[in-house]
């Protein structure tokens, strides 16, 4: 399932494309008025697509997806002129007014290429060496050992920091390993 974040500064709005997207069998993680909101709700996820409106009460789409992780998906609805100019990389934009069918044929979109990317990762995570492995298991046990974890939350951490960094597993799980061993 991919989750979605729907952000508007007029709740109104935003209550609307949810019941739209819910009517069509799809489900979005929360209602925002503000960019700060979303962020909070998306640091509880891995990945998923935000909807989003130009401004937000207290930022603009752009700066929204700056903070955002690499892992998320942006689709901004506005009036073409707003960003006629393009669009920032990661963001797809839909014009307004909105078209119910344009509206559910870009979050499919969307949620393809993020099932497609997931994808991947699993395949990749499949195909690693037996040293690779032996490198993140060093590394949850260390999180383990020293900071109380049980290994699904080592793993977890292990996983989200590797998404915020931009990096994969490994590079993650290597970084761990030597900043944990030079604080000994």
């Amino acid at each position: 399932m991919v989750h979605m974040i729907i952000v508007f500064p007029k709740k109104e709005v935003g209550v609307n494309i949810r019941n739209i997207l819910n009517r069509n069998g799809l489900d979005a993680a929360g209602v925002c008025t503000t960019g700060a909101q979303a962020l909070q709700c998306a640091d509880t996820m891995d990945e998923g697509i935000v909807i989003c409106g130009y401004r937000m009460k207290d930022m603009m789409y752009s700066e929204l997806r700056e903070c955002l992780p690499d892992t998320f998906e942006m689709l901004l609805i506005s009036s073409p002129e707003k960003w006629s100019d393009g669009l920032e990389p990661g963001v797809l934009g839909l014009p307004m007014p909105l078209k119910v069918y344009d509206l559910l044929n870009s979050v499919e979109m969307l949620r393809q290429g993020i099932q497609r990317r997931r994808k991947k990762r699993r395949e990749a995570a499949k195909n690693r060496s037996a040293e690779q492995k032996a490198v993140i298991s060093e590394a949850k046990a260390l999180l383990m050992e020293r900071n109380h974890m049980s290994e699904e939350e080592a793993h977890r951490y292990l996983q989200k920091s590797s998404m915020d960094s931009g990096t994969n597993m490994l590079e993650t799980a290597q970084m761990v390993l030597t900043i944990m061993r030079d604080t000994v």
